[in-house]
């Protein structure tokens, strides 16, 4: 049996915000950049809901990242 992981676009921006924290990833690169650190069968599922909201593989990282929900104090 095969187990699949759902990633929420809340998890794929928790885990970029942690790779570009590292130093692993540039703001400025595309967000196929993120394959290269996510494992490749879980990949069309990171694809998948980034498609739904309306994300291209080709935006940056900072578009993915500038979409933050901020709380104010």
């Amino acid at each position: 049996m095969v187990t699949s992981i759902r990633y929420s676009l809340d998890a794929i921006q928790d885990e970029t915000r942690q790779l570009v924290e590292q130093g692993k990833i540039g703001r400025q690169q595309p967000i196929y950049t993120l394959c290269q650190y996510i494992p490749v069968s879980q990949w069309q599922e990171v694809e998948r809901e980034l498609e739904l909201n309306e994300y291209l593989l080709r935006d940056r990282i900072i578009d993915l990242l500038a979409r933050e929900k901020w709380q104010n104090d």
